[in-house]
């Protein structure tokens, strides 16, 4: 190399190297060297791509990276973020990050091409659907339906783009497909063979009025801590099972002496069931949703654990829980949505609960929250930086806040 060399120091937010002067290069990163005529010259860190589609897909930003990169890249995302705020970290624990064929839920976009389909992710900054032939993302029993859904697509399918979910559940794949009105005999009857020749647990169709089941043998569900709670389509789960895992181990060891706890934004109770099986005797696990479909399932499974846990119906978000309510409780846990817990956490911080488990799938919002819990006497205990999503620039967390 000849001219001047600049070394790719970080990555940025969106997954581009950055050089010392603050230049950004696509496709490159800490450890790599940019030429004169802006050439990417591979330093140690910088491997092949796991996946064929990688240049064109924008599923995935940062399948160059080894796994040193992407590890630095998660935790620093999560540390800048609670620095930005200036807050102090106790202790930060090693950031997880999960495996290759983990992600057990998709989304994926589809469109009838004459007696063909292509079904893939979006190409990044564009609407061009990208047809997978391999996904080292998904697991493989979503990614081996891929052929199978191309052939009903291409047979049944309408004109125009179709969204596809699917999800991983206790009795198989939970399948929904959007923009699919079923037109004439054949095509009903051929969405319903292929849900059977392939073993789906439930497909679901929406035309534009709504998601509705086609297929269904039996009811569909999904367990925590051995208890299976019905699963009601397009239910949120967590993107992969080890970081669940690790999740739930993480808050049940901060919340262990806790008798009374909340889990707000609880969702089908991912967390709830988990902690209402441990810690002292006589637990009780308030478990607040806004969703109903969520809430229904829940509270199905709540009257199964002898008052353990305790679903309510509300909306955090214009009626959160009142300083007072939240000052009988040991501790909370809250995974609110992206944009955070603004008025939840308000008064979070003006009760005397003593501690915070907060799970955040963004470091900014998160910030920002564990910021107005600091200046009420809370301390940023315990850190852990999650990827679960792999190659991606998708960045969540595990924290916990105690009163000083």
């Amino acid at each position: 190399m000849s001219g001047q060399v600049d070394d790719i120091i970080r990555l940025a937010a969106r997954g581009d190297g950055v050089t010392a002067g603050g230049q950004h290069v696509k496709l490159a990163v800490p450890g790599d060297h940019v030429g004169p005529d802006g050439e990417v010259h591979a330093g140690p860190h910088h491997i092949d791509p796991a996946c064929d589609h990688f240049h064109q897909c924008g599923g995935c930003q940062l399948q160059h990276a080894d796994e040193t990169v992407l590890s630095s890249f998660v935790r620093d995302r999560v540390v800048n973020a609670a620095k930005g705020q200036d807050l102090a970290i106790g202790q930060l624990l090693d950031t997880h990050l999960s495996p290759p064929q983990s992600r057990r839920r998709a989304t994926l976009h589809a469109v009838k091409t004459g007696k063909a389909a292509v079904i893939g992710y979006r190409e990044g900054g564009s609407h061009r659907i990208v047809d997978l032939q391999q996904c080292p993302v998904l697991r493989p029993e979503l990614s081996g339906l891929l052929p199978a859904l191309r052939r009903l697509i291409a047979e049944h399918g309408p004109k125009g783009n179709v969204d596809l979910s699917m999800t991983l559940c206790d009795q198989g794949i939970d399948l929904g497909l959007t923009h699919f009105p079923l037109e004439g005999l054949a095509a009903t009857e051929g969405v319903r063979d292929f849900a059977q020749e392939n073993g789906l647990a439930r497909l679901t169709l929406d035309d534009g009025y709504g998601a509705q089941t086609v297929w269904e043998p039996e009811p569909v569900t999904i367990t925590f801590a051995g208890m299976a709670v019905s699963m009601p389509p397009g239910a949120f789960l967590q993107a992969t099972d080890d970081a669940q895992a690790l999740m739930l181990a993480d808050a049940s060891a901060a919340l262990a002496e806790a008798a009374i706890i909340a889990d707000l934004f609880s969702g089908l109770g991912t967390f709830a069931f988990a902690l209402a099986q441990s810690g002292p005797a006589g637990r009780k696990v308030l478990a607040a949703e806004a969703e109903r479909a969520a809430h229904l399932s829940c509270k199905a499974g709540a009257a199964r654990t002898g008052g353990r846990v305790i679903p309510i119906h509300r909306d955090l978000f214009r009626n959160p829980l009142q300083a007072n309510e939240l000052s009988r409780l040991d501790a909370i846990l809250l995974d609110p949505p992206r944009a955070g817990a603004k008025a939840q956490i308000a008064q979070i911080a003006q009760s005397t609960c003593p501690l915070v488990v907060y799970v955040s799938c963004n470091p900014s919002s998160w910030a920002r929250d564990a910021a107005v819990l600091g200046a009420h006497g809370f301390a940023l205990e315990q850190l852990r930086p999650v990827g679960q999503f792999r190659w991606s620039t998708h960045v969540e967390l595990i924290s916990v806040l105690r009163r000083r």
